[in-house]
Formats: C-alpha cells, structure tokens, sequence
C-alpha cells in the first residue's frame, strides 16, 4: 500500500494510467487499489476528480481496446497459443461462456464484477471478432462503472483505504457468488422443469 501511495504522489494521474492500463492486459498491477487512493487523494484535496477518474478510465478503456485489436489481429493464432497453458486457457473459457451467453452485458459485468476475467473477455470477443462498435460501447459502460465505484470508495472513505480495499475485494467476491448461484439456480429450475414435462 505505501509504494501504491508513494507512485501516486509521485507521478499522479500518469501512474493511473498506467495501472489501469496494464491490468486490462492482464498483467498483475493492483489497479482497484490505486484507484482507491486515487480517491483517497481527490477527498484531501491533493489531486482533482478529473486528473484521477480521467487518467484511470482513459487507461482501462485504451487497455481493453489494445487487447481486443490484437486478439482480432491475431485470432487463432493466439487463442492456440493461450489456451497452451493451463490457467489461462481455463479463465478463456469461462470468458468465452460469459459472453457467449450474455454477449455485451458480459462484457459490461466483466469490467467490474468479474474484473478478473476482463483482459480474457477483451481476447475472446477479439478472437471471436465480436462486433467493435457493441464492444466498445459495452466495455465504455463497464470502465465507467469501475472507476466510478473504486474512485468513489477512495473518495468516502479516505481515512480507511486498507479497510476499504479489503471490503472491496470480499464484496467483488460475494457479488460474483451470488450471480454465480443465481446462475446455477436457474439452470436448475430449466432443467428441473423439462423433465417434470
């Protein structure tokens, strides 16, 4: 949390940028938590709303876009290549079954709900060649979502940001349970009524 801290005093929104950026391509860099401080930052007064939402959205969404222009570029030959190794080809799929089933509300609910499966569904709706126009509108929604939400708690609770990032994360947790057994209860129900006929 300090050199989060530190990154940002030091190099202010270009630092948001750069996390938000590199975590739509899936590299590991701690964007919901630089986001948080970001907002941390705006309630003192030591950095502006717009310096901090502007720079962390102008990241997630240029990210997104740079992953699905190279996997349309790409297609197959990166969809073998990923799906090469283990985990990522499991986090595809799940990708692949999100947007396959609810096309660009997946990809809305992926920026922020299911924030880990993003920079998956940016590849697969690339590979997929997913119409650029929806997904660009869809991921727009998604990032404005996720950065209003992080920047936001930054904002509120700006004496507590560890305590909000940890809350953060167990409440991205229940949320993605509870759709995920919402999920499964339906298919349940469908399934339970077809051979009740």
């Amino acid at each position: 949390m300090d050199t989060v801290l530190s990154l940002i005093t030091t190099y202010g929104g270009l630092v948001l940028f750069l996390g938000t950026f590199l975590s739509c391509l899936a590299l590991p860099v701690p964007s919901s938590l630089m986001m948080l401080a970001g907002g941390g930052f705006v309630a003192s007064g030591d950095m502006t709303l717009i310096e901090v939402a502007g720079a962390a959205l102008a990241g997630a969404v240029l990210g997104d876009w740079t992953g699905y222009g190279i996997s349309r570029a790409l297609g197959a030959r990166l969809d073998n290549w990923i799906r090469g190794r283990r985990g990522r080809a499991t986090l595809l799929d799940r990708a692949t079954r999100l947007t396959d089933r609810w096309g660009g509300i997946g990809i809305f609910l992926s920026r922020w709900l299911f924030s880990p499966l993003g920079p998956y569904v940016n590849l697969t709706t690339g590979i997929t060649r997913f119409p650029r126009w929806r997904f660009v509108i869809w991921d727009l929604a998604g990032e404005i979502a996720w950065v209003g939400i992080y920047v936001g708690l930054g904002m509120a609770f700006a004496d507590s940001i560890s305590a909000v990032a940890d809350i953060a994360g167990n409440l991205s947790g229940l949320l993605a349970g509870i759709a995920v057994t919402a999920g499964l209860g339906v298919v349940v129900l469908r399934r339970t009524g077809k051979a009740a006929n």
